[in-house]
């Protein structure tokens, strides 16, 4: 008898399209009166949170499936999706959060073995540049960014990222003044590079020459320390994966990225100089070095060897300690006739 006198509750379909039916009403609440505005942001609100707790549970019952492909299919039918990215601005800081969560969310479900999400972002890819704008507002950058990167986990998404104009801007966003915002830019332009290999491996191969002038003038040797220090230690997950190995060798053969790579292992900061040791190895491996490496290594080998006769990790790492004693050895053995 206890659960007969309680509320009917909305169905899950009913939840997404009454929460729809408020955001599109939402450009026109300045027209209402203070109170009946605020009724409608409230009921918005929770409409919201009612569909972020369906997707998610709570400390009373799990996610349901039926009501979780209700949902999903009911948001991206009627492009309630969209709507909620393009009202963000205009909701409250619970509800953005809320939001935010949903967007994440439905990046996973599947429904009939389909997911709905990515083939819905294929038919508006202007969402993922919307998105990448978000980092032009400090308020709304964090909650963009974290459905920006989910968005990409589809391999397609990144690849019209990748090709896109906006790709360009997080040089930009990364060497912004608000340290969390940059911080989240830096975090998407990694997840862009790092996730999907063939993809970034393609792209890279393609447009190499300005990427990494790029990369080089305006992050690696960056005023910022906390730029310079996100760039390397980038730099060396993408050209030590296996998917990158091309894209590695043409790197090593300039003698410009190892000026870089050299300035890197002066800097004060223990950080650094470990992580540009991890590239400037490679250079130093490489079998097939052209005559103006073996120059410059020649040229600075005392220097070189003076600097890693004490030039350690804080904790003992036997894998950094075999590296170094193989750059050393590769150093000291390195003769001018190898120049010819």
């Amino acid at each position: 008898m206890k659960g007969f006198f309680k509320h009917k509750s909305k169905s899950p379909a009913d939840l997404v399209r009454s929460a729809r039916e408020l955001l599109q009403a939402l450009d026109h609440v300045n027209s209402l009166k203070d109170s009946k505005r605020e009724e409608k942001i409230a009921e918005l609100c929770k409409n919201i949170r009612d569909i972020k707790i369906s997707l998610y549970g709570n400390n009373e019952f799990d996610p349901a499936p039926d009501s979780c492909a209700q949902i999903t299919q009911e948001i991206f039918q009627h492009d309630t999706f969209r709507l909620m990215i393009v009202c963000l601005p205009k909701l409250e800081l619970e509800a953005r959060k809320d939001v935010t969560q949903i967007v994440a969310n439905l990046q996973r479900q599947q429904v009939q073995s389909k997911v709905l999400a990515c083939e819905y972002l294929e038919r508006n890819k202007d969402l993922l540049d919307m998105l990448i704008l978000g980092y032009e507002n400090a308020d709304l950058a964090l909650h963009y960014g974290t459905m920006f990167r989910e968005c990409i986990r589809h391999q397609s998404m990144a690849r019209y990222v990748l090709e896109s104009t906006h790709f360009k801007k997080f040089f930009e966003y990364i060497e912004l003044a608000n340290f969390a915002v940059a911080s989240d830019a830096a975090a998407s332009f990694k997840e862009l590079l790092t996730r999907h290999k063939s993809t970034v491996a393609e792209y890279l191969a393609r447009n190499y020459d300005w990427f990494f002038q790029e990369y080089n003038t305006r992050l690696l040797e960056s005023p910022n320390y906390i730029t310079r220090r996100q760039a390397v230690k980038l730099l060396g997950d993408m050209l030590l994966d296996k998917s990158n190995t091309a894209v590695m060798m043409r790197y090593v053969v300039s003698k410009e990225n190892l000026r870089i790579m050299m300035n890197l292992l002066r800097e004060p900061s223990k950080n650094i100089q470990i992580e540009a040791f991890h590239v400037f190895k490679v250079f130093v491996a490489n079998t097939n070095k052209p005559p103006e490496i073996v120059s410059i290594l020649v040229a600075n080998r005392s220097k070189l060897l003076r600097f890693f006769s004490d030039f350690k990790t804080e904790q003992e790492d036997k894998h950094f300690d075999q590296d170094k004693a193989q750059v050393v050895k590769e150093i000291v053995n390195l003769e001018p006739r190898d120049m010819i």
